[in-house]
């Protein structure tokens, strides 16, 4: 038994010797020339807090007190933000009943306009004639700072497109409707290569999973992909393997869950560089629902010196203007 016991000590120093001579950065040198990737979550858009949010919480309702005019998911929005320093911005999109997709972020249209009913069930024109700036309110309705200025502005994605030949687009897909799926697959594959090379897809499993297969060319990152990602790279990734959950494009890293992602952050960026996965550091995970991002100074000193990954942000404008103070 104590021979056993022996052997068995060893194998585990051999194997946390391994494990650490294969994460750890002393061997891994720090990018010279790392910048950022810098993603305008839905352009410049205005923030609301995330107190007891849920699913169905109408975020239009509980908005920050605006210090810029801008609603998300418009061309104006999207302008802003690459004039502010975004590299990437995502964007929402829905089916019509004649064929387009229109960008707009709700699953139904009565929380942020004067609509009424799922996004999905409308034609084009129909959305297009709405205030998409209706229900926004800062002080629980006793103002609506953007009501009458949203008539018009929803854009096709077709319309996003053409206004910016060049930019590069994270489309977020909000449903799990297989078909959609196939239907954007179908409208990605007649755009040109180099349109769809400037393109990612994340979202619903059926839908990303069945663009996957008919474009694998491009970067997705399903919901279910992106939490096995996460949790298998978490559990085997000190063996210096990329799980193929990751492998699809895209990963998404909580700020504090980061540094516990093995070989963080030079020998974990240089294995998913190395295996085709673009990283996006989003804002810290407290158990809340909804997506935060990189939105102040201090959060963003607290990525790595030179790290060149993604930036998850609600607030391009401040987080590019650090980047802009930094010469980053």
């Amino acid at each position: 038994m104590k021979k056993k016991l022996r052997y068995l000590s060893v194998f585990v120093v051999l194997l946390a010797a391994f494990a650490w001579a294969n994460n750890t950065n002393l061997f891994s040198k720090t990018p010279a020339d790392g910048r950022p990737v810098l993603l305008a979550h839905r352009g410049l858009a205005q923030t609301f807090s995330h107190e007891d949010l849920r699913n169905d919480t109408c975020t239009a309702s509980r908005i920050d007190p605006p210090d810029h005019p801008y609603i998300e998911n418009t061309l104006p929005s999207m302008e802003a933000a690459f004039a502010a320093g975004a590299d990437i911005v995502e964007l929402d999109v829905h089916p019509t009943t004649d064929g387009a997709f229109a960008v707009f972020h709700d699953w139904t249209l009565d929380c942020r306009t004067d609509g009424h009913g799922r996004t999905r069930d409308h034609t084009l024109a129909e959305l297009q004639a709405l205030d998409i700036g209706y229900g926004y309110t800062a002080d629980g309705g006793a103002t609506f700072p953007f009501r009458g200025k949203g008539v018009g502005p929803m854009p096709s994605l077709d319309a996003v497109l053409t206004a910016f030949p060049t930019r590069r687009f994270l489309i977020n897909v909000k449903s799990n409707d297989a078909d959609e799926g196939a239907k954007l697959a179908a409208y990605l594959a007649r755009i040109e290569p180099q349109s769809r090379a400037r393109l990612m897809v994340y979202g619903g499993t059926l839908p990303v999973e069945t663009v996957h297969q008919a474009l694998p060319e491009i970067p997705v990152g399903s919901n279910r992909a992106l939490k096995d990602c996460l949790i298998r790279y978490a559990l085997i990734g000190w063996t210096g393997h990329v799980p193929d959950a990751c492998r699809k494009g895209m990963m998404m890293v909580p700020l504090n869950i980061a540094p516990w992602m093995w070989g963080w952050p030079n020998r974990f960026m240089e294995r998913m560089r190395a295996a085709g996965v673009q990283v996006f550091v989003l804002g810290p995970y407290d158990g809340s629902y909804g997506t935060t991002g990189i939105d102040r100074r201090e959060q963003l000193e607290r990525l790595p010196a030179g790290f060149s990954g993604g930036i998850w942000t609600n607030r391009i404008d401040r987080i590019g203007s650090v980047m802009k103070t930094a010469g980053r």
